[in-house]
């Protein structure tokens, strides 16, 4: 079970972000690992702006980080760099860009002027948003790692850095966070159910 219009929104970004990004990355000598490094970095820049206080600048800068996240691969792709490593690098820094922009928000429900419930509240969707978004990301490994390969799911990285980034610039982040959280849960679920399907027809 995918989003409508999810394959056609990837083409789409495939077509006018990506490869653009990856041959102007060429261009200018980067490599799919660097890529992935500056990513993440400008992430940490963009969990430090949230900390702050500073939701809209954080959500454009995390996008901005999500953005060159659809780049290395493209690159990687287009220079024929593929490599095992090159993907290991890839996920790892994918996971703790991630955890980095789930920091900055903690630090920012702490700080803020709101209710003690409202922040009870802010960090309990922090927290269960992250613990299900990384078991979706670690079903997926552990999947591949039995030999089955599968992105299926309604919330997964894409669609998260995307809710990340708008509920920063609007402001309603918590809401956001805890859509989040219920539609990962059951992301998590489907996906699990998806992987048992493939072993049984694999086995």
């Amino acid at each position: 079970m995918a989003l409508p219009g999810r394959e056609q929104f990837r083409a789409a970004v495939l077509r006018y972000i990506e490869l653009p990004g990856a041959k102007f990355f060429r261009a200018i000598k980067f490599t799919p690992n660097g890529i992935t490094i500056l990513g993440f970095l400008i992430t940490v820049v963009s969990a430090y702006l949230v900390g702050a206080g500073w939701l809209l600048a954080g959500g454009i800068v995390f996008l901005f980080a999500g953005g060159l996240d659809l780049m290395d691969g493209a690159l990687a792709r287009l220079t024929g760099k593929v490599s095992p490593f090159g993907a290991l690098l890839d996920s790892v820094f994918d996971r703790l860009s991630e955890a980095a922009l789930f920091v900055g928000l903690a630090v920012y429900a702490l700080r803020a002027d709101i209710s003690e419930d409202r922040q009870v509240f802010f960090i309990t969707v922090i927290l269960l948003a992250l613990i299900f978004s990384q078991a979706v990301s670690y079903l997926r490994a552990r999947g591949e790692g039995l030999g089955v390969f599968t992105k299926s799911g309604l919330m997964t990285r894409p669609e998260r850095v995307v809710l990340l980034g708008a509920g920063l610039i609007v402001g309603q982040i918590e809401w956001f966070l805890l859509a989040i959280a219920v539609v990962s849960c059951f992301t998590l679920f489907q996906r699990m159910l998806i992987i048992r399907d493939l072993l049984d027809k694999a086995g």
